[in-house]
């Protein structure tokens, strides 16, 4: 089945986002809103997993709700991607968007080969399961992937310098009304805790051990208080059972409402996380970040702990000897500096949108390297 690419105006060509789980929220804002700014119709579409459609009302987005999540069960998560493609389609063939986008939205992938749309996908993790019966048009992906982990044609592989949190943090303005709102103290140090993607394909129960061994380590440290934010209303139940002395005497705190993250992680002294978005978020913002991820280490996270902005815990001993419980100076500002990745992903769909070669040669991408620093 093919349809005409064609928008139903031909004053803006008009790009389709899906925003598929949570992190990919803020990370599309400020893309959609410079592809805005250079004149194109953008339409968001999201689905009902995670936090996602709250954060979609948390930051007041546009947005059509499209679809579920079907659970862990992997003939049910195949089902899921099919069912949720297949009510996609409707919305689609009314729409008639120009090209697709997503971070590794499956169901956009089938729905826009089924629908003859151009698609491009960004991702940031080489060992996400792919769909090996449909692939898209283009991949978008750090510079640090190694090209031979991503399985498309090496002239349909665009890369950007730095982390895709490089995209959305130098717009981050902190609010220090977090703590109070949660009650906690300038006293206290403030760690937040991340579980375990325990619904992933790539979760190993290891990453659950060392997510208890965590909890029970900064529970037995005097100062420590920490917030910790459940992936769903099930992971939450579960903590609730597993600790509810922790909860009740307040030195666990679970919010009762959806959290701008980078809000909470900025004034928080450190973070542990078995995420590798909150992991990322915190290395952006350059606050001590501890890695309880166990299963395949990708580039990135090689990336950033060999730059020391991430520090990987691989044991129960890496509790004690790596992680450093200390207080730090959540007063300050954010050194955002320059980050290219933003302007470089949107030229990048811009000028596949125009029908233009977006692969930039070698000589623009070491301007690029230089001109970021990096």
């Amino acid at each position: 089945m093919k349809m005409a690419t064609e928008p139903a105006s031909t004053a803006k060509k008009r790009v389709w986002i899906d925003l598929d789980n949570s992190p990919h929220v803020p990370f599309f804002i400020p893309i959609t809103r410079e592809l805005e700014a250079r004149g194109y119709d953008v339409i968001l579409t999201a689905r009902d997993a995670y936090q996602v459609s709250d954060l979609v009302e948390f930051f007041g987005l546009r947005c059509e709700k499209i679809g579920r999540h079907f659970g862990k069960n992997k003939f049910l998560k195949v089902l899921g991607v099919c069912s949720r493609a297949l009510h996609l389609m409707p919305f689609l063939i009314k729409k008639r968007p120009n090209l697709a986008l997503s971070h590794g939205s499956r169901a956009q992938m089938l729905a826009s080969s089924l629908l003859g749309i151009s698609s491009v996908v960004i991702y940031d993790y080489e060992y996400a399961q792919k769909v090996v019966w449909f692939r898209p048009g283009w991949v978008i992906v750090p510079d640090v992937i190694p090209d031979q982990t991503i399985g498309l044609k090496k002239d349909h592989v665009l890369k950007y310098c730095g982390i895709k949190e490089d995209v959305y943090v130098p717009s981050f303005k902190p609010d220090p009304a977090v703590r109070r709102k949660l009650g906690l103290t300038e006293k206290d140090l403030v760690v937040t805790v991340r579980p375990p993607a325990d619904e992933a394909h790539y979760h190993r129960p290891e990453s659950d051990e060392l997510f208890h061994a965590a909890v029970t380590y900064l529970a037995a440290q005097p100062d420590a208080r920490m917030v910790l934010l459940p992936r769903n209303s099930r992971q939450e139940a579960h903590v609730r059972q597993l600790w509810p002395e922790l909860l009740s005497t307040g030195k666990m705190v679970i919010p009762d409402h959806v959290l701008d993250g980078l809000n909470l992680i900025w004034f928080s002294d450190l973070v542990v996380s078995g995420g590798g978005t909150m992991n990322r978020e915190a290395a952006a913002l350059g606050v001590p970040v501890y890695s309880i991820f166990r299963g395949k280490t990708g580039a990135v996270d090689r990336y950033l702990a060999e730059q020391g902005r991430l520090t990987l815990l691989t044991s129960f001993d890496d509790l004690r000897s790596k992680m450093v419980l200390a207080r730090r100076n959540t007063l300050a500002q954010p050194q955002n500096g320059h980050r290219p990745a933003l302007g470089t992903i949107v030229d990048y769909v811009v000028a596949i949108l125009e029908s233009k070669n977006p692969v930039p040669s070698q000589a623009s991408l070491t301007a690029r390297n230089l001109h970021s620093g990096q």
